[in-house]
């Protein structure tokens, strides 16, 4: 049998450490509410819910009139990002831009919205 230098030695017995260790906790019992908003991140129900949320408090914040030209996408590096029906829209919407986001960001602290990021183009269906 070969002899081994000892340092070659030690990392064997750290790496074999580190892996026994990884099982270990491998094999640890997850909380079960751990295990829940993991499974809610992957299938995307958070983002369904948070977007529902998004639109609801959109549509209180400029208004039915605003709001039928209008559609909140998403919040995205600090940007509400808002899809415009028309240039007319977009423009009145500019003119309300800190009106607007004063609101949002009362009504929707935990959202980071910082601004407002519109842009014109065909707005989805909806059933609202």
């Amino acid at each position: 049998m070969e002899r081994m230098p000892a340092d070659e030695a030690l990392m064997d017995l750290t790496t074999k450490r580190e892996r026994e260790q990884r099982r270990y906790h491998a094999r640890q019992p997850k909380r079960i509410g751990n295990v829940l908003a993991q499974l809610i991140n992957k299938r995307g129900y958070g983002r369904i819910q948070t977007s529902e949320l998004l639109a609801d408090q959109w549509r209180i914040a400029v208004g039915e009139a605003g709001a039928r030209f209008s559609r909140a996408c998403r919040v995205r590096g600090g940007k509400l990002e808002v899809l415009v029906a028309n240039s007319t829209a977009l423009q009145e919407l500019t003119f309300q831009r800190q009106q607007i986001l004063e609101k949002l960001q009362k009504q929707l602290p935990e959202a980071g919205i910082r601004a407002l990021r519109f842009r014109s183009g065909p707005l989805p269906n909806s059933s609202r």
